[in-house]
């Protein structure tokens, strides 16, 4: 079994139920996994990610905006978090597969986000069709996967700019959605962030441990090259308030802090 050909296969999946269910069948503990490039003759036909006509991606100032207060509102937050959640499976997926000559941890590593991923993703839609909706109800739109496309030639750009930059971004985004969420009483959306929050704290120390190795690798300063990356590929600017103590937690250090905070 080679585990990049099934995160390749696994990423060109278009239902989402279908593609997390193949995710969470992949067992990175197994002794007999190999790590070979997969077969990319697939690519040639097929468009990644794979993905269902539903939801609608639209540009991120064309989605409604709604009341938590209300029942669809809160629906539609569940969405866009689901949709988030999907896309970082698929992240997880492209990074998996895409890369040559690393590490077999670094597949391991990866695979495991990816399946946790999975997991949040579920606990989302099954939350949403308690509220009487379901995943593709609600438009979305495409900014995670649009930065992967960005970066799909440099692993030290993606390790960047994808889970210390746009994903980390959950890091700061977490706890006031769960608040907000749990003041208009829903109780089980808080406590689905709540997981996912903690969760995230690990990946993203995966995103940073991963860049550092690399940077280490290219005789690189991490710090100076972050801020090259960010502006070279045109990376969302990040205001605060920033979750400083997830950040920390996730193996961010005070210096590269103390430039997220100067902006």
């Amino acid at each position: 079994m080679n585990l990049r050909q099934l995160a390749l296969d696994a990423l060109l999946i278009s239902g989402p139920r279908e593609k997390c269910t193949a995710v969470q069948a992949i067992a990175p503990a197994r002794e007999d996994l190999q790590f070979a490039p997969p077969d990319r003759s697939r690519l040639l036909a097929e468009t990644l990610p794979g993905r269902t006509a539903r939801p609608l991606l639209v540009p991120p100032a064309q989605l409604a905006q709604r009341p938590v207060s209300t029942l669809e509102g809160r629906a539609a937050l569940i969405h866009s978090l689901a949709h988030i959640e999907l896309n970082a499976v698929n992240l997880a997926l492209d990074i998996t597969w895409r890369f040559d000559g690393l590490p077999h941890d670094f597949y391991r590593d990866w695979i495991g986000v990816a399946r946790e991923e999975a997991g949040h993703f579920e606990l989302l839609r099954q939350h949403l069709q308690t509220m009487g909706f379901s995943y593709g109800d609600y438009a979305a739109h495409n900014g995670l996967w649009e930065m992967a496309e960005k970066t799909s030639d440099d692993l030290l750009a993606r390790l960047a700019l994808v889970p210390r930059t746009l994903e980390a971004r959950g890091l700061d985004a977490a706890p006031p959605i769960r608040d907000k969420l749990r003041r208009v009483g829903d109780e089980r959306g808080a406590a689905i962030l709540e997981t996912i929050l903690g969760d995230e704290i690990g990946h993203v120390a995966i995103g940073n441990r991963w860049y550092r190795w690399l940077c280490d690798q290219r005789r690189l300063e991490p710090v100076a090259c972050y801020a090259e990356l960010v502006q070279r590929y045109r990376a969302p600017r990040l205001r605060g308030p920033f979750n400083l103590a997830a950040r920390r937690a996730a193996g961010f250090d005070e210096r590269e802090l103390a430039a997220l905070q100067a902006g």
